[in-house]
């Protein structure tokens, strides 16, 4: 089976794409929501994640206090950089289990952080969505309903969109661009990967 991931940077559309690419049948994991089940599910990483950030990053019922953490790590690179290194091993075995459940020839990975993670190494093709800086930003105030500040501060602290578009096998540009042929395109060729890929 042919595992393809799909990213792109805040506001870039990842997840209207994602449903379109579930509409065709494609089996779709979402690491970002996962990576929320997996950091309360995994008790070796529910003891790692409070050794480093404290017993508050939980409430009393065991769900994840998301509020404490992001105030924690967010303004502190060295900090997040060792929650990563915490939560991405335990993604990477997640996807795994949930792989084998899959009866389908390809199926997509979508995750924000993908490249950034080491996450599309183990992967057979990558997806780059790309919309301009401007676009971007107004989509993500408007779902998020915070200022651009905090927009752009996030911004920031992603990987420039056109250094992750040189990981690319497929680009989809999301802009004012019709999303369903650009989808239907590569959505055809993965196919033909995946039959050639059983060859």
């Amino acid at each position: 089976m042919l595992k393809v991931g799909i990213t792109g940077n805040i506001g870039s559309g990842k997840s209207t794409l994602v449903r379109i690419f579930a509409q065709l049948g494609v089996p779709v994991y979402d690491a970002d929501s996962r990576a929320k089940g997996v950091m309360v599910e995994n008790k070796k990483l529910v003891s790692d994640i409070t050794q480093l950030l404290g017993t508050n990053s939980y409430f009393p019922n065991g769900d994840l206090n998301r509020g404490e953490i992001s105030q924690k790590v967010f303004n502190n690179p060295a900090l997040l950089k060792q929650l990563n290194a915490l939560v991405h091993p335990a993604l990477f075995l997640d996807f795994d289990h949930w792989v084998l459940n899959q009866n389908a020839p390809y199926v997509l990975k979508e995750a924000a952080l993908l490249i950034e993670s080491g996450s599309n190494k183990k992967l057979d093709q990558l997806i780059v969505v790309l919309a301009d800086e401007g676009v971007r930003l107004q989509r993500s105030m408007d779902r998020d309903k915070v200022d651009e500040a905090a927009i752009l501060a996030r911004m920031r602290n992603q990987m420039p969109q056109e250094e992750k578009a040189n990981h690319a096998q497929f680009i989809i540009h999301n802009n004012s661009e019709l999303l369903i042929p650009q989808v239907l395109k590569i959505h055809q060729s993965l196919l033909f990967l995946a039959k050639n890929d059983e060859i």
